[in-house]
């Protein structure tokens, strides 16, 4: 007997074989895909063609049960109903549940005497609560999601305040839970302002107020935007249980963005090198962090810069020294670079004070403050908080006010901050990042093509 004659005896059994047990082969093929997805689509271009393989037609007569015995099953479901509202300043927990269509007097009356429970109607409103309910609108379960209550979680992590029912009563607990991030692609184009753009793209200002410091050096969004200035910026979306929150500063990082202002394009996209301490580079691997901050708070409005002006109390022109911000009180203030506190208190008309001493003989001063965060001696990093914008000393409104001395002298604050040099990326970091550079590209590009009208999000 040939081997060719041996093959085909073989082939055809196997042929017989599968036409029989074709079911069993098919459910055997889906297990081990479920199992081995990866592997699956590694050999799949070696499968053979299927349309040379054996089909036949199979017909059968299904029955099914009657309606009435449909019906019947059904019946033995409970069906429950979910509803969504958000708590209003003046809600009581009567007025709540009857706009979530919950009719249960029993868990009304727990919420307003259960101390977890009262949590749901105090406070600001804002809560995202969902109700799931009986046919009948008796409660089952009630799920509040709001901010975290203590700021050092307030960017991070949101508080779940859960409503269940325990053998016939109820109980309540507060649990404190991460958000999960959602990438956001958004792109808009300015016509009056940043902030006006972004405000047309449901884009939230705590992501207008990052973009304008990561580019802050290049751009003075005060007095260079010009209408027809666009952007593109990926960023991270908050979630709470996989549900959207309603309130306007539920957003995380700036993953990047691209600016095309006045001629020119900026870019800056987050990443993480091997020494852990995450930053902005440029699309080259340029890091677009410098030794020191364009500005002490976050977006504000510059109302006295570095030049000659009309002293608002001496009432007479005098040179001006430094840079004023106008910002509402309470309003955080950094150091704008990495340094020792070298004075933390009262200094006559400039109030509540804190002096920083940096390296290389370079000194900055905040000013007016409302209170203090630091000590004196006590060693900060770019960023830390310091403390609040205030109206100390003399003062004719709150604002901070800054500067900045070299061996001494003062210099122009905003000067400095461009003349700054970068920390640059390390080169064990460079093959990670270029490939997070090809990925945000695409990103970046995706947003630019999304844009309806003046400026647009995707999600």
């Amino acid at each position: 007997m040939s081997f060719e004659t041996t093959t085909q005896g073989a082939l055809s059994r196997l042929g017989e074989f599968a036409h029989q047990h074709r079911l069993g082969i098919v459910a055997g093929a889906i297990a081990l895909m479920s199992g081995f997805a990866i592997t699956a689509v590694a050999i799949a271009p070696l499968a053979p063609d299927a349309s040379a393989l054996p089909r036949s037609v199979v017909n059968q007569t299904v029955n099914p049960l009657d309606i009435a015995s449909q019906l019947e099953a059904l019946a033995l479901y409970e069906l429950a109903v979910r509803r969504t509202d958000v708590t209003r300043s003046n809600d009581t927990a009567d007025t709540l549940l009857a706009r979530l269509g919950v009719v249960d007097q029993d868990a009304a009356r727990y919420l307003r005497t259960d101390p977890i429970g009262r949590m749901l109607l105090t406070g600001r409103g804002g809560k995202l609560v969902q109700a799931e309910m009986r046919e009948n609108g008796s409660l089952i379960t009630l799920t509040a999601r709001y901010p975290s209550q203590f700021p050092d979680e307030a960017r991070t992590h949101f508080q779940r305040l859960e409503l269940t029912q325990t053998s016939g009563q109820w109980e309540a607990q507060v649990r404190t839970v991460p958000y999960a991030a959602v990438p956001v692609m958004a792109s808009g184009t300015i016509t009056t302002s940043l902030f006006g753009a972004t405000d047309e793209a449901n884009i939230p200002d705590a992501v207008a107020a990052q973009v304008a410091d990561i580019f802050s050096v290049e751009i003075d969004f005060h007095r260079e935007l010009r209408k027809g200035d666009s952007f593109n910026i990926v960023y991270e979306s908050l979630t709470a249980d996989g549900e959207a929150v309603p309130w306007n500063d539920s957003a995380g990082r700036v993953l990047a963005a691209e600016f095309f202002n006045a001629g020119r394009t900026h870019h800056a996209v987050w990443f993480t090198p091997a020494d852990g301490k995450g930053g902005y580079f440029g699309l080259e691997g340029e890091s677009r962090r410098r030794s020191f901050l364009a500005s002490p708070v976050e977006f504000s409005r510059v109302t006295s810069g570095f030049a000659n002006r009309f002293h608002p109390i001496q009432l007479k022109w005098r040179k001006h020294l430094g840079v004023d911000y106008a910002a509402p009180t309470g309003t955080p203030v950094r150091s704008v670079g990495d340094g020792v506190v070298t004075f933390a208190g009262w200094q006559n008309g400039y109030g509540n004070v804190v002096e920083v001493r940096h390296g290389q003989n370079r000194e900055t001063l905040y000013a007016h403050l409302s209170r203090i965060n630091v000590r004196k001696g006590q060693r900060i990093e770019q960023g830390s908080n310091i403390g609040a914008v205030g109206s100390t000393g003399w003062s004719t409104g709150p604002h901070l006010h800054f500067e900045f001395r070299i061996n001494g002298v003062h210099k122009d604050p905003l000067l400095v901050a461009k003349a700054a040099e970068t920390v640059p990326l390390d080169e064990a970091s460079r093959e990670r990042f270029e490939e997070t550079v090809r990925v945000v590209r695409a990103k970046l590009q995706t947003a630019s093509t999304v844009a309806i009208g003046p400026a647009s999000r995707v999600e």
